[in-house]
């Protein structure tokens, strides 16, 4: 018998549309329209900042550039509004008629010399307290000691330390050396630089010490167990990881050695011995005891310039290397 005999005498039953009850259908909401305030929202949270950036800043700068194009002296002072104008004669009196050129000489080259010998003692501090040992948190402490004092009793103790007759002198006479005169004339130069080391080089230390930390475990045991020696680990292993803080360190720390007037102020005095006559002292001197306000403003624009330099370079080499790296945006 077959099937299509079994299945003719019955009735086949069929699914009528209407035995099911549809769902309702929700109608799809409209998207929600965003306003303009909250659209802006995190626009307008920077109002408060960018106007105290404008006020403390923009504003100042803009302002020394306008004295810098006057003939702003004690004379015209009272009446700076209608000062002389005489558009870049101040800037042409700076470069080729003031010591500004060799104050930024000095400048940079004592600033080179002091992070060249810095790095290196920061690096090596921080390898020396990276691992755990007894008491380790009081050598810690002792290393910060020349970065917490402010710059200007680092200079007064220093300023005592190197007088005539005073406790260098003395120490160095006792084995037969004549030091000379350590606050004037040309070993003045290299004063500033060892006074600067010994004030900045726990900052490397510190910058030098959080690249370490972030060095993974597991890489130490895997150079531990290929029998890589110690200059090797340190060359192929941590290094690569302080390349970011010792290139930030680097930067600031020549930013600030540039713009350091404290310590060269109180060390050597103003007006200061001519090798020493830094960038900001040479400002301060031309400003506050020439009265030449209007060259002044010029000298601190020109500062200005040379410091967005390297800024500049710092900020375009980390857009690169991020734009480099598999997650960066080209």
């Amino acid at each position: 018998m077959s099937t299509d005999s079994l299945t003719a005498g019955k009735p086949t039953r069929r699914k009528s549309s209407h035995s099911a009850t549809p769902e309702p259908q929700v109608p799809d909401a409209p998207p929600r329209r965003k306003g303009l305030s909250e659209r802006n929202r995190p626009l307008w949270m920077l109002i408060p900042g960018g106007l105290l950036m404008v006020i403390i800043i923009v504003l100042p700068m803009l302002l020394g550039i306008y004295m810098s194009s006057l003939d702003l002296d004690q004379y015209s002072l009272r009446q700076w509004v209608s000062a002389p104008f005489i558009g870049v004669q101040n800037f042409v009196e700076a470069l080729t008629g003031s010591p500004l050129l060799h104050a930024i000489w000095l400048s940079v080259s004592y600033s080179l010399i002091a992070m060249v010998v810095t790095i290196p003692l920061g690096i090596a501090a921080a390898v020396a307290t990276q691992n755990a040992f007894k008491g380790r948190a009081l050598v810690r402490s002792i290393f910060l000691v020349p970065y917490v004092l402010p710059s200007f009793v680092v200079a007064t103790v220093w300023r005592t330390m190197f007088q005539p007759g005073s406790v260098i002198d003395s120490g160095l006479h006792s084995v037969g050396i004549n030091a000379g005169l350590w606050l004037n004339g040309p070993q003045s130069y290299w004063t500033l630089i060892l006074v600067q080391i010994w004030a900045s080089w726990p900052f490397v230390y510190l910058l030098a010490l959080s690249g370490l930390q972030s060095v993974d475990h597991e890489v130490h045991e895997a150079s531990a167990l290929d029998g890589a020696l110690w200059w090797n680990k340190l060359r192929y292993v941590v290094f690569p990881y302080l390349k970011g803080p010792l290139s930030l360190a680097f930067l600031i720390g020549m930013l600030h050695h540039i713009n350091n007037f404290t310590l060269p102020f109180v060390l050597f005095g103003v007006p200061a011995p001519s090798d020493v006559e830094l960038l900001p002292t040479l400002t301060y001197v031309t400003s506050f005891q020439s009265f030449r306000f209007g060259l002044s403003a010029a000298m601190a624009f020109i500062s200005l310039i040379l410091i967005a330099i390297p800024l500049f370079i710092y900020l375009r080499a980390v857009k690169l290397d991020d734009a480099e790296t598999p997650g960066g945006k080209k």
